[in-house]
């Protein structure tokens, strides 16, 4: 799952052709992803994972880095 969520950022937000994301470096901190970075992401999430993301759910606690997202996203599908 965290492959998928990486492979999607490394995709499409990081442009220096540089392979050093750690997967629990912070995505929002480090300017990675911006607020429009999310709501992509967000679309990413529950097209892939065919989950719903309440708004409520929207927190850094949830989307901060990839294996914040990949728990995340375990949590939803089970």
């Amino acid at each position: 799952m965290g492959t998928k969520v990486e492979g999607y950022i490394k995709e499409n937000f990081i442009f220096d052709n540089s392979n050093n994301l750690e997967r629990d470096q912070s995505l929002l901190d480090t300017g990675i992803i911006d607020s429009t970075g999310v709501l992509s992401l967000i679309m990413f999430l529950e097209e892939t994972f065919e989950v719903s993301i309440d708004d409520e759910e929207l927190v850094p606690a949830n989307l901060d880095s990839i294996d914040k997202i990949a728990v995340f996203m375990e949590k939803k599908i089970s």
